[in-house]
C-alpha cells in the first residue's frame, strides 16, 4: 500500500510540472507570434516606365481670327450664327453700301472716258500730230483714273464682311440696324483643327524636350479625359524674364470633343524604359540624403539601400539594392528596424488604423 501511494503521488507530480511546461511554451509562442510586425509588402517587377515633364496650358485653335469691318456702314444683313460653320471667303453679313457703288459708278465712268480719249491721242500719237509731252500726260492720267476706278470697287466690295479662312463662328458681335466703324469687330472665326497647347518649361529642362516626342493631355473640363498629343515646337530662345521657354503641341481629337480655351494638364514623354526594375515610391525612405527600402528575407525585414532613376506615377526605378521579384515593406516601414519580425497581411483584410495599432503592439512588446 505505501509503494501505491508514492507512485500515485510521483505521477501527480509529473502531471502538474507537465502542464506548467506545456503553458510556458503556448506562451513563449504566443509572445513571438505577437512581437512580429504587420507589414504590407509588394514585390519587385520590371515593366516599361516613362519619363515625363508635366504642365498647364490652355488648348488654341491653329486658325483664330476676329474679322473687323474694313468700311463704316449700317448692317444690312447678318447671314450666319455662332456656331454656324462657314467656308473660306463666305459673306458673313452685309453693310449699307449704295454711296460706295455711286462712287465707285463715279470712278467708272471718269475712267471709261479717259480711256476712250486716249485711244484716239494714241492713233493722231503715232501719225506725229501730238506732241509726246501731251500724250504722256494723257496716259498718266489714265493710270491714276484706273486705279482711282479700281480703289473705288475695291472699297464696294469690302461692304460683304467674309470669313478669312474655313471654320466655326466662334461670335457674332453685330446686329441688323447697328451703325458699325471702320475697324469694328464683327465676327469671330476660329479653326478647331488642329487644337494646339502651348507650355512654357523651365530653362533647365531644354535639352530633354524636342519635336515629335510624344505627350498626353488630361482636359478637366471632359471629367480628367486624356487625348494623345505630340510636340511640333520648342522655341530655341528662352524668356529672360521668367526663364521658360515654349513648347507647342499639337492634340488628336477626331471625335471634335475639344475646344478652344479648354484647360489641360500636359505631360511630355521625354524618357523611355521598356524594362526598368521598379517598386511602389511609399517604400522609398529619404534621409539625409541617402534612399533605402526594407526588404522580406526569411520573415525578417532587412534594410537596404538603394539608388534610384526614373519615376513614372507611383513607382520608381531602382538600379542598384533590390533583385527583380524581392518583397519590400509598402506599408509600416516606417517603424521598421533592421532585423525585426515582420507578419505579412493584407489592407483590404485589416483597415489601415487598425494595421497600424497593431505594429504599436508589437513594438510595445518588444520593448
Amino acid at each position: 500500500m505505501r509503494t501505491t501511494a508514492v507512485f500515485f503521488t510521483v505521477s501527480a507530480l509529473g502531471a502538474v510540472l507537465g502542464a506548467c511546461s506545456g503553458g510556458s511554451a503556448a506562451d513563449a509562442t504566443g509572445k513571438d507570434s505577437a512581437a512580429a510586425i504587420p507589414v504590407e509588402v509588394a514585390n519587385a517587377h520590371r515593366g516599361e516606365m516613362l519619363a515625363r515633364y508635366t504642365g498647364t496650358a490652355t488648348l488654341e485653335a491653329e486658325a483664330d481670327a476676329d474679322v473687323t469691318a474694313r468700311v463704316g456702314g449700317e448692317i444690312e444683313r447678318v447671314l450666319v450664327e455662332e456656331g454656324d460653320t462657314v467656308r473660306a471667303g463666305e459673306v458673313l453679313a452685309v453693310l449699307d453700301g449704295r454711296q460706295l457703288q455711286l462712287e465707285a459708278a463715279q470712278a467708272r465712268a471718269q475712267y471709261a472716258k479717259t480711256e476712250r480719249d486716249y485711244r484716239r491721242q494714241l492713233e493722231l500719237h503715232e501719225k506725229g500730230l501730238v506732241s509726246a509731252g501731251a500724250f504722256e500726260n494723257l496716259k498718266f492720267d489714265l493710270d491714276n483714273l484706273r486705279a482711282t476706278y479700281q480703289l473705288a470697287e475695291l472699297q464696294l466690295s469690302y461692304t460683304e464682311l467674309r470669313a478669312p479662312f474655313a471654320g466655326t463662328v466662334a461670335g457674332r458681335y453685330v446686329r441688323v440696324g447697328q451703325n458699325v466703324p471702320v475697324g469694328a469687330k464683327t465676327f469671330r472665326i476660329t479653326d478647331p483643327t488642329p487644337l494646339k497647347a502651348s507650355v512654357y518649361v523651365p530653362e533647365r529642362e531644354l535639352a530633354r524636350l524636342a519635336p515629335g516626342q510624344n505627350a498626353v493631355a488630361q482636359i478637366d473640363a471632359l471629367g480628367g479625359r486624356t487625348f494623345p498629343a505630340r510636340v511640333t515646337l520648342v522655341s530655341p530662345a528662352i524668356d529672360p524674364a521668367t526663364a521658360t521657354f515654349k513648347v507647342t503641341l499639337e492634340l488628336e481629337d477626331a471625335q471634335g470633343a475639344l475646344k478652344p480655351g479648354m484647360f489641360a494638364r500636359v505631360g511630355i514623354v521625354f524618357e523611355r524604359k521598356p524594362a526598368a526594375l521598379q517598386v511602389p515610391r511609399v517604400a522609398l525612405i529619404e534621409a539625409d540624403g541617402a534612399a533605402s527600402v526594407f526588404v522580406v528575407e526569411d520573415g525578417k525585414a532587412v534594410q537596404r539601400a538603394v539608388t534610384t532613376g526614373l519615376a513614372d506615377g507611383g513607382n520608381i526605378e531602382v538600379t542598384k539594392g533590390v533583385a527583380d521579384g524581392e518583397t519590400v515593406v509598402v506599408v509600416g516601414q516606417n517603424g521598421l528596424k533592421s532585423g525585426n519580425a515582420v507578419r505579412v497581411v493584407s489592407l483590404d483584410a485589416k483597415p489601415a488604423a487598425a494595421l497600424r495599432e497593431a505594429a504599436a503592439d508589437a513594438r510595445a512588446a518588444q520593448r
